[in-house]
């Protein structure tokens, strides 16, 4: 079976090293807490205002006015601190967050990245991601491998309107991991159950092993 979305999260989590300034995109990338490795301490950003962002609340800890990126409630680790966008985006911009999570629509073998919008379908913007791919240090896309009419989202070509050039480091889909190299797609891991052949052959570019 391929990955769950938790079991993305998880592999995901296995990129942060103690201390960190990460930056959770929403969907998938908002489940990463959920899966710090062993003393693992990092601080969560929203590019909304928020830095120290906590596990999603209980019923007795629900705060509406506490909102990460994607308008989920969700709650302030002690030390954390909340301010307005521009400061937020001060950091990004900065070169100040480390990892930024974000989900994907395309990646190609040259890291670009096409993340924000489907010609055709209503969008209501391309949020922060333009400057998370800038500004970060490392970005991680979380996606599945690919599109649900079974089209590649791993190509040699985004044919998607671009995020950003050569911005990705890494992807972890449902069926592996892959690193983005100057010489193209490296495969990191394959999820248990699937094979190097089925991973070939469902992306759309060379991928080594």
């Amino acid at each position: 079976m391929p990955r769950t979305r938790e079991q993305m999260a998880m592999a995901a989590a296995r990129e942060l090293e103690d201390g960190a300034i990460v930056n959770l995109g929403i969907g998938i990338p908002t489940l990463v807490p959920n899966y710090l490795p062993a003393g693992v301490d990092v601080w969560f950003h929203s590019e909304n205002g928020l830095l120290g962002m906590g596990p999603f609340p209980t019923e007795a800890e629900l705060d509406p006015q506490i909102i990460n990126a994607g308008k989920q409630t969700v709650t302030i680790v002690p030390g954390g601190s909340v301010f307005d966008s521009a400061m937020s985006f001060a950091m990004v911009r900065g070169g100040h967050v480390d990892v930024a999570f974000l989900g994907g629509m395309q990646v190609s073998e040259r890291g670009d990245l096409a993340n924000w919008m489907v010609p055709g379908e209503r969008v209501n913007g391309m949020g922060g991601a333009m400057d998370l791919v800038s500004g970060c240090k490392r970005v991680v896309v979380i996606m599945t491998h690919t599109a649900k009419g079974g089209g590649h989202k791993l190509v040699g070509e985004c044919t998607l309107p671009l995020t950003g050039l050569r911005c990705v480091h890494r992807v972890v889909t449902d069926l592996a991991t892959v690193d983005i190299t100057p010489d193209g797609f490296r495969l990191v891991d394959i999820a248990e159950g699937h094979s190097l052949d089925e991973v070939r052959r469902l992306t759309g570019a060379p991928i080594a092993a």
